[in-house]
């Protein structure tokens, strides 16, 4: 998954205004009774309850005072995001709960979700964060989920192996084959992805975001040469780029920090992404996997929860009980989509139809049916940190 910075081309953007202007103000401290810290993301301004907080983890309730649907990034130095939260309508609120070491932030509103946005600093004094009570449930949840993430990024780099490996013998029919596998794995482990650095945009970037600087690799650059140049000229270099990025993440994968909390914001933001921007088909635009992608990231998502769910159970049965029928939904939806070799609509690899072949209906429904598990996932964050 490229940052979710990327710009967002759904319907609902529609109606975005032309720029924004780039500002900040604070309001003297000040947090609400239940202790969280107040954003007022409105127009044309992102006001803090807060301009300064200890080391720690905090939760930001966010107040949409625009007329727009708005997005509040918490960003650390280089815009890494610590966490986000997305989809707020006007006049509606939403918590981010984020651990914040000591450095200096900015919180960033965005109406229209799109930009980079009107921005507030923040400052956290303190050296780290302080240790959280972690009790053995969530302790659980969080080693099955680096295992899972560490067997997919290993699975990665050996379907992406098999898929270099074809490009570099000219044999461009296996290449299209192998291309959809890979794919697949990358998008399962996409919950976490924020915390990749470099090596998400290295793999994962789209024709949009490159530059004179920053030149078209990964993935995405192989697809175009494959299903839309329709010929594997000068492409060992890709490969070669794109074997050596997916090594490199597998060693990180193993040393990045994962926690109940960005766990559950990961896979509430992917899901977020999902329903508002990829499912317009900008991602696989050449190939037009993107049902596949649709499946490795439910997977991912499904994943989390299934993997905090024991700590769910204990803490919000009705949370439970909406996620458990909501998921099977869509992945009966999803199956609908499924289609054998030679069939209308077959591509090479994937087991779901060309993407081009669903209708406006077919796509709105699976946008809602996202939507339908993106919102109740965006309460996991509060309920795992509740203890």
């Amino acid at each position: 998954m490229q940052s979710l910075n990327r710009a967002r081309t759904s319907l609902a953007l529609l109606a975005v205004a032309a720029a924004l202007v780039a500002g900040c103000s604070a309001k003297q401290p000040s947090r609400p009774t239940n202790g969280a810290i107040t954003v007022d993301a409105g127009e044309d301004s992102c006001a803090l309850g807060a301009a300064e907080l200890p080391a720690g983890r905090h939760t930001f309730e966010v107040t949409n005072t625009s007329a727009q649907v708005t997005e509040v990034y918490i960003y650390a130095a280089g815009d890494r995001i610590m966490g986000e939260v997305e989809n707020i309508g006007p006049a509606t609120h939403r918590p981010l709960t984020v651990d914040l070491p000591g450095g200096d932030y900015q919180v960033a509103c965005k109406p229209g979700m799109v930009g980079a946005g009107i921005r507030s600093p923040l400052k956290v004094t303190g050296s780290t964060a302080p240790t959280q009570t972690v009790d053995q449930e969530l302790a659980g949840a969080v080693r099955s989920y680096r295992a899972y993430v560490e067997s997919e990024t290993q699975a990665l780099v050996d379907t992406t192996s098999a898929l270099t490996a074809a490009v570099r013998s000219g044999d461009l029919a296996k290449s299209k084959m192998s291309y959809a596998a890979a794919r697949l794995h990358y998008e399962r482990i996409e919950p976490i992805a924020e915390s990749f650095g470099d090596l998400d945009p290295l793999i994962d970037m789209r024709a949009d975001d490159a530059t004179a600087s920053t030149p078209f690799t990964g993935f995405h650059a192989l697809e175009q040469q494959l299903f839309e140049k329709n010929n594997l000229a000068g492409t060992q270099p890709l490969a070669d780029g794109l074997d050596a990025n997916t090594r490199k993440l597998a060693q990180l994968v193993t040393t990045v920090q994962i926690t109940p909390l960005t766990m559950g914001n990961g896979a509430k933001s992917l899901l977020d992404e999902v329903a508002k921007s990829k499912v317009t088909g900008e991602e696989e635009r050449y190939s037009r996997i993107d049902l596949l992608d649709f499946a490795g990231n439910v997977d991912g998502a499904k994943y989390v929860y299934s993997a905090l769910r024991p700590a769910l159970q204990t803490r919000d049965k009705q949370l439970v009980s909406t996620l458990d029928r909501r998921f099977p939904a869509l992945e009966n939806l999803l199956d609908t989509h499924r289609v054998t070799a030679g069939a209308p609509g077959y591509v090479p690899g994937s087991p779901y139809k060309s993407y081009d072949t669903l209708t406006q209906d077919q796509i709105k429904a699976l946008a809602v049916q996202v939507d339908t598990i993106s919102e109740p996932l965006g309460h996991l964050s509060s309920v795992v940190v509740r203890g």
